[in-house]
């Protein structure tokens, strides 16, 4: 049952990406997903007894009290408990549980004072909202309410692992003591068929990443915030259904002081494990994600807003996919951004895949061998801006004051050339400007030796580097 409704969701999903990005787009995005698929082979493993007590007994004097804040609204019962009984299996003992209840019913109040007496476990705090006013309001009831030093957003469908808290309490735990306590903590995720009843699609994200920030709100669940930040920052209702994004838009924003070149991404600590589960049922966003277009309009104002607290001469534009922007800089991001010390973009072979382009420290080429018109699956993380290692040296601009570092790596002046690419479903064309390297007699691990070291010395500089695959080329 639960394959057969996935499949009437994909057939679905096929439809509308039809009208929206025409028979090309939706034939290579049927052939990607097919793909991701047949390689997918997750399995979801909950701890045992004997770890959940050694993380309890690890923690049992930690100070840090956990604040999870759920906005309730006529909740399924089955959900309700399920949520609430993985808040109590939390092998980290230091929270509490605010619901906040916004329904016109009584079912939730109910299910919940039957829980509390039952369990005598007063870490359950209930609230009757005296109405509706928004999925961020609602939840800002639940924050002012809030005495932890951290508080946590947890939908009311979905539901945590029983190690969740542990590993933000063991996150915070070292920052404090490196002296650089965490203002977001955020984990991986993976997505419950209720259907199926098994555990699909697990997301395991990138550390902060600015320009992926800025190209989509990949943090999502599981997050924490501390407490003070929270409380005034809160959450605004001109976003609702992006109410999340555009909170941590704000704090990354609250992270960059006018006086320094990038944000202080140390404070923003992921945890590379899943500790969230986000239920999939037919009115989730989790399964039906045109269950709630509203929210992706929410998410490119609050872009927009970033853009224009920054000072970012820049507009905001939906991407082929739900949920994804495009940020159009003007005239080009290198001069709208300071932070930007490098921008390059990826270089196809003679069969159009990904052969050089963005690198991770170790030198590795990212989506290597992806073809152009593939996405990078589910997440597209193949087609979005993003902070990277190092770029080709062949396919680069560099900002005016770090262009000596070229002549310095390369032993030749800094110059730049145009070329003339095709791009999108209607093979247009437009200008694009790159260093130009005549000169330089290189194999492939000559450029990218260079290029690793120009993008190494970039970063000690304290700029970012940023690939960007809008800029394609074929050499």
């Amino acid at each position: 049952m639960g394959n057969r409704i996935l499949r009437i969701d994909n057939v679905r999903k096929t439809v509308n990406y039809l009208k929206k990005n025409g028979l090309a787009g939706t034939f290579y995005a049927a052939a990607e997903r097919v793909q991701e698929e047949r390689k997918a082979d997750y399995r979801y493993l909950l701890p045992d007894a004997h770890t959940l007590a050694r993380q309890r007994q690890e923690t049992a004097d930690y100070p840090y009290l956990f604040s999870i804040v759920v906005p309730a609204y006529e909740t399924a019962e089955a959900y309700l408990r399920e949520m609430i009984a993985s808040v109590q299996a939390q092998s980290y003992p230091h929270w509490e549980l605010l619901i906040m209840d916004a329904g016109a019913g009584a079912a939730v109040e109910r299910v919940v004072r039957q829980i509390i007496h039952e369990t005598r476990d007063l870490r359950i705090r209930y609230s009757r909202l005296s109405e509706n006013q928004g999925i961020a309001e609602n939840t800002n009831a639940g924050i002012g309410l809030a005495g932890g030093d951290y508080i946590a957003l947890l939908d009311h469908d979905d539901f945590i692992t029983p190690d969740a808290l542990y590993e933000m309490a063991c996150c915070v735990h070292r920052g404090r003591q490196e002296g650089c306590p965490p203002v977001l903590l955020y984990s991986d995720e993976d997505k419950y068929d209720e259907a199926a009843q098994t555990f699909v699609f697990p997301n395991k994200k990138k550390k902060f990443n600015l320009d992926l920030i800025l190209s989509n709100n990949y943090i999502c669940h599981f997050t924490a915030v501390e407490a003070g930040v929270l409380k005034r920052l809160k959450l605004r209702g001109d976003y609702d259904g992006a109410q999340d994004y555009d909170l941590v838009l704000r704090i990354v924003d609250s992270l960059w002081p006018e006086d320094a070149i990038v944000p202080d991404q140390a404070r923003i600590c992921h945890i590379p494990k899943v500790l969230y589960h986000w239920r999939s049922h037919r009115d989730s966003t989790a399964l039906n994600t045109g269950s709630k277009t509203y929210a992706y309009e929410a998410g490119r104002r609050a872009l927009a807003d970033f853009c224009k607290r920054r000072g970012f001469l820049a507009q905001v534009e939906h991407s082929l996919h739900l949920g994804f922007y495009r940020i159009v800089y003007e005239p080009d991001l290198l001069t709208v951004r300071r932070d930007a010390g490098i921008v390059g973009g990826r270089i196809l072979d003679e069969k159009g895949r990904v052969f050089a382009g963005g690198y991770d420290k170790e030198g590795q080429c990212l989506y290597k061998g992806l073809p152009a018109r593939f996405t990078g699956g589910s997440t597209h993380l193949a087609v979005l801006r993003q902070n990277c290692a190092a770029v080709d040296i062949r396919c680069m601009r560099l900002q005016k004051e770090l262009r000596p570092l070229f002549t310095e790596i390369t032993g030749l002046p800094y110059r730049e050339k145009t070329l003339r690419v095709k791009e999108g479903r209607g093979r247009k064309t437009r200008e694009i400007r790159i260093a130009d390297v005549a000169g330089l007699t290189c194999d492939e691990a000559g450029y990218r030796k260079l290029g690793m070291a120009l993008g190494e010395a970039v970063r000690r500089e304290g700029y970012l580097v940023v690939w960007d695959p809008g800029i394609t080329i074929r050499l």
